[in-house]
């Protein structure tokens, strides 16, 4: 449910943004309000099933997550869903962390309990892949809504099943790093709001100068509190490891591309391309494909060459594809324009992502296992909200010039209607060659911005790590990111 949430929702943007009247800019609060208080309170999710018991607070998550999606799926206006989609984020990060703990508790070490890793890893690693056939089924038969209820009966089943199938874990003393939470969880969003401010208004505007004062403020003061605290929600220590911290980096720079890809070519193959939301779901799946052919070659091989390899190579592929959409245009079609360059992406990724999981928790005490993990999921949605928002902030640039340019043409050959729709929303009407050439021209640009983040994970791979195939850790089942 959880890891299906990340994409199911991303085929239905274009009809949210027409629906509640978003800009181009701010639909990607759509996606950031999610992934801020998921990532952000991930580790904090974790520490709350340890204290409290996880079955207890694997119920309360799984059901708040549902019920923020009966809101969001009711959303009247785009201040309702995004309130909704930052609730949900909050019931995934106390939901998921404990998902992955209650397996431990509940089946013995050994055969079993790795039976039920994999089951576990399988389901998170197709989640993405179902989301977007569901999210265009849902979208193209039904309503965009439908993306959010569908959350709420299979909340409800779970929390209804768990006490009868699921065994309450042991409660251990501990304390709440409320600080560590808010102040990095706050820190983010400021500094996420201040890039997709000045997208609309401009490096200079006071607001967009104070988000970014604030954020920095904030994040400073997340990194005093976690060296002053007994219990830290985020052990610092662990990017001692010069592997691991080159892992994590890696991850937030990559996972910055990743949700680029999926917003922005979301917007692309339903605008200029003109695809229904069940096409454009299909029209994803080369890239969930090749990321799982890829995981399984990379996880077989670098056994016998160690981790290096693929983390380079991977990161050089990701590189190489995002530099690809660069070249996108208005004419551009899907074979030609998107399906070669996020194969190649997809291929990049699925060889990075298997490494740079085991390097996270490779070497890690075992009280620290669990903060390893979660700090590995934290640190891919929080790369994604700061990199899709330097990316909006790119993409809204570019794509303004080029609405000056497209402007004369546009009103010496557009109908009444399409003056009218103009004047009245200040964009171009879907289908007119100037929206397509306006959002394509945003886009290309914005993805110059990924394939830089894509090049610095090369070069830190290359570079900071040194990891060899004997340092990996021994026992790593069921890592997986969501």
């Amino acid at each position: 449910m959880v890891v299906l949430d990340a994409t199911i929702v991303n085929i239905a943007l274009p009809q949210i943004r027409d629906a509640l009247e978003f800009s181009t800019t701010n639909l990607s609060w759509v996606i950031n309000a999610y992934t801020l208080t998921f990532g952000g309170l991930l580790l904090l999710g974790g520490r709350a099933g340890d204290i409290l018991g996880r079955r207890r607070v694997f119920i309360a998550g799984t059901l708040l997550f549902g019920l923020a999606s009966l809101l969001g799926g009711f959303a009247q206006d785009g201040g309702m869903l995004l309130a909704a989609r930052a609730l949900q984020g909050i019931g995934g990060a106390i939901c998921s962390p404990t998902a992955f703990a209650l397996i431990a508790t509940n089946f013995d070490e050994g055969p079993e309990r790795n039976r039920a890793f994999g089951v576990f890893s399988a389901v998170a690693g197709s989640g993405a892949a179902i989301g977007l056939l569901a999210g265009g089924l849902l979208t193209e038969y039904l309503d965009w809504r439908w993306v959010f209820f569908v959350n709420v009966p299979i909340a409800v089943l779970i929390a209804v099943a768990a006490p009868r199938y699921i065994a309450e874990s042991e409660r251990h003393p501990g304390r709440f790093d409320l600080p560590g939470a808010l102040t990095s969880t706050l820190g983010l969003v400021g500094l996420v709001y201040g890039f997709i401010r000045a997208a609309s208004d401009g490096w200079t505007d006071p607001l967009t100068l104070g988000s970014f004062a604030g954020g920095v403020v904030l994040v400073a003061a997340f990194v005093v509190i976690e060296n002053r605290t007994a219990q830290p929600i985020t052990p610092l220590h662990l990017f001692a490891d010069r592997n691991r911290a080159g892992g994590l980096v890696m991850m937030l720079c990559l996972a910055a591309a990743m949700f680029g890809i999926f917003f922005y070519i979301t917007l692309f193959v339903q605008g200029p391309l003109d695809y229904s939301p069940l096409k454009a779901g299909f029209a994803f799946l080369p890239i969930s494909v090749s990321i799982i052919i890829a995981a399984q070659i990379a996880s077989t091989l670098q056994v016998k060459y160690g981790p290096k390899p693929f983390m380079a190579g991977g990161a050089v592929l990701v590189t190489i594809g995002l530099s690809w959409l660069t070249l996108m245009n208005a004419d551009s079609g899907y074979l030609d324009g998107v399906l070669g360059p996020t194969v190649v992406f997809g291929f990049g990724m699925g060889l990075v992502f298997v490494p740079v999981m085991l390097l996270a928790v490779a070497g890690v005490a075992g009280e620290d296992t669990g903060a390893a993990s979660g700090l590995l999921n934290s640190m891919q949605q929080i790369g994604g909200s700061l990199g899709l928002s330097i990316l909006t902030t790119v993409f809204a640039h570019y794509a303004t010039a080029e609405a000056k340019v497209q402007l004369p043409g546009f009103l010496a050959t557009a109908t009444p209607e399409q003056k009218a729709a103009f004047l009245e929303k200040h964009e171009f009407p879907k289908g007119t060659g100037a929206a397509n050439e306006v959002l394509a021209q945003g886009i290309s640009h914005g993805f110059i911005v990924g394939a830089v983040l894509a090049a610095l994970a090369a070069v830190i791979a290359l570079v900071v790590v040194k990891a060899k195939a004997d340092d990996l850790a021994s026992n790593t089942a069921g890592v997986a990111l969501h």
